[in-house]
Order: structure tokens, then C-alpha cells, then sequence
């Protein structure tokens, strides 16, 4: 497969991106083109780009999918930022750089998140109207997911120690950076986890079978206290019209995709608006295994092919 790296301009810094072309690409047609989003703590050469991002390129889209800010290749520093409010505005100087392309058509403009990567996807087409079909694989709200516990106790708690910590560094302190996963599923399960999610989680980014340099699965702890007050589903009643497709497992973990997927086919205000849940298979599952994927993108691609014209 045809695919070409990328920059693009952000506020102050530079994205990184990859360009996945279809087999048959001819640079004097205009092709509809979907962004595709990378999970939290990923980046674009995991199951955002080489597995969704490839099979949609395979099926004769253009497709984009690129680093966020702070992580991965990208520019931004400290690094291992999550700001979902940055992560979000990425994608407007993503479809930016995709209009000074001749080959992609302006009007034919989707885009496909994974994980955290799906609910910013959902929420950034609420006031990004460039946008004219979503897809969500395992979307999960980080917002919800931090004031859940992720973020290692009640919202208060975590708040107050973020702001100790924040005016620690501020006076010359080091910066804490965490990881948000145990070192090995062994390591996970001898400190008593047992959370699917969790131990399928470090499956995938803690071994062969997902790991990478960029998908650091870190985070800036004094930077936190932006997602814990954060919702990517506020204003769905009002602002989300476009048509969407979530997909979602049916063996729910403590990430809450699957809670997350029902509440917002629900609450969206689309016409058309899709639940796919894939039954015998979880969170990570929809990453990258075959089965699953395949059941995904057999919704999603004439879901997209239906919705881009």
C-alpha cells in the first residue's frame, strides 16, 4: 500500500501524520477522505492507522491519520500532554491541511476514532461541521472515565492533588509523568487487578502485539485536571446531527465503552444513527483482532461509502 508522511501546521507547533492511499489512487481525482483518530495514550501507527486506517484506504478512501498534539511525532511540549480540548481542535487544522490537497474532496470529509479517539470524534463533529459521517470504535468519554476513578480516586481528591503537584513543578519541581498501565499483565494481576480492560490493555501496548515508540501510554499528571472536567457528549442532544456508527463490544471492561455507546446513540440528535455491538468480544478485541475488526469495518465502510457520497 501507497502511504506518505506528513506535517501539518497547529497553533505553534507541527502534526504528524500518515496518508494512506487506495490501490488504484490517481492524483488528478478527488477521492472522499476520512481522519481517523488514535486512542489515548496511542499514536497513529497502532490500530488508528494500521488497522483501520489501512482497510478504509483498501476500500477507496484517502485517509489521514496523525499524532496528536504532544504525543507521538507530533510537536507540543511537555510531552505526554492528553488535553482533550487540544485533541479535539486538532482536528480542524487536520482538515485544514486536507483542503490544500487536490485529490481529497472538501465535501466528502470523515472521520473514525478508536477508544478515547472515538468519543473525540463524535464530539468534535458536534461544532465541526466540515464533518459529514462518524464512526466510533469503542468510544470511551475520558471525561467520565477520569471522574470514574481512573484517575486513582474521587474527582476532589484527584483535583487537589493535581493542583499540589501543579504548583510544585511551577516552583522548579520535576514533572511527574505516569503511566497509566501496569509494567506486564503479570505485574497487573499480582498487584490484584482484574479488569479486563486494564490487563487486555497492557496485552496490547506492553507487548509485541501493539507496542510501539510512540504509543507511550503516559500522561503529564499536573495536566489532568482539564479532562476531569470535561464531557464528550455535552450538547450531543443539540449539536450532534451528523450521521453516526458506534461500535462497541459486548463484554464490557471498566474503560465503559460500552456504556459509553448506548448512552450516546441515545442522547445524539442525528437522523441517522447506528449501534453495532459485536457480540463475544471486548475493548482491546475491537483493536485489532480479526473477527471483530472485520464485523467493524463491515458496517463502517458502507456506512461511510452510504454517508460520503
Amino acid at each position: 500500500m501507497n502511504t506518505q508522511k506528513i506535517t501539518f501546521r497547529n497553533i505553534a507547533w507541527d502534526n504528524a501524520g500518515i496518508i494512506y492511499f487506495p490501490t488504484d489512487f490517481d492524483q488528478n481525482k478527488k477521492y472522499p477522505t476520512i481522519i481517523t483518530m488514535h486512542p489515548i495514550g496511542s499514536c497513529k501507527e497502532q490500530t488508528a492507522g494500521t488497522i483501520y486506517g489501512k482497510a478504509l484506504a483498501e476500500s477507496g478512501f484517502v485517509v489521514l491519520a496523525f499524532d496528536a498534539s504532544f504525543q507521538g511525532e507530533s510537536g507540543g511540549t511537555p510531552r505526554y500532554i492528553e488535553n482533550p480540548y487540544q485533541r479535539t481542535d486538532d482536528v480542524r487544522y487536520a482538515i485544514d491541511y486536507l483542503e490544500t490537497l487536490t485529490y481529497v474532496d472538501a465535501d466528502k470529509i470523515g472521520i473514525l476514532g478508536v477508544c478515547g479517539g472515538g468519543a473525540y470524534s463524535l464530539n468534535i463533529a458536534m461544532t465541526e461541521r466540515r464533518i459529514k459521517a462518524v464512526v466510533s470504535i469503542t468510544g470511551v468519554n475520558f471525561g467520565r472515565l477520569l471522574r470514574d476513578g481512573f484517575a486513582g480516586g474521587s474527582p476532589m481528591e484527584v483535583l487537589n492533588q493535581i493542583a499540589a503537584q501543579r504548583s510544585a513543578e511551577a516552583k522548579g519541581g520535576d514533572l511527574l509523568t505516569i503511566n497509566m498501565l501496569p509494567e506486564s499483565v503479570a505485574a497487573g494481576k499480582a498487584a490484584g487487578i482484574e479488569d479486563i480492560d486494564i490487563l487486555e490493555a497492557t496485552d496490547y501496548y506492553k507487548t509485541s502485539r501493539g507496542q510501539t515508540v510512540g504509543g507511550a501510554t503516559s500522561a503529564v499528571y499536573s495536566r489532568m485536571s482539564i479532562g476531569i472536567g470535561w464531557d464528550a457528549f455535552y450538547l450531543a442532544e443539540t449539536l450532534l446531527t451528523q450521521p453516526i456508527l458506534v461500535v462497541i463490544g459486548d463484554k464490557p471492561g471498566g474503560f465503559g465503552a460500552f456504556r459509553d455507546g448506548y448512552e450516546i446513540v441515545r442522547r445524539a440528535a442525528s437522523d441517522k444513527k447506528e449501534l453495532l455491538v459485536v457480540k463475544g468480544y471486548s475493548h482491546y478485541d475491537l483493536y485489532d483482532q480479526p473477527e471483530p475488526v472485520r464485523q467493524a469495518l463491515e458496517s463502517a465502510v458502507p456506512f461511510f461509502k452510504e454517508n460520503l457520497g
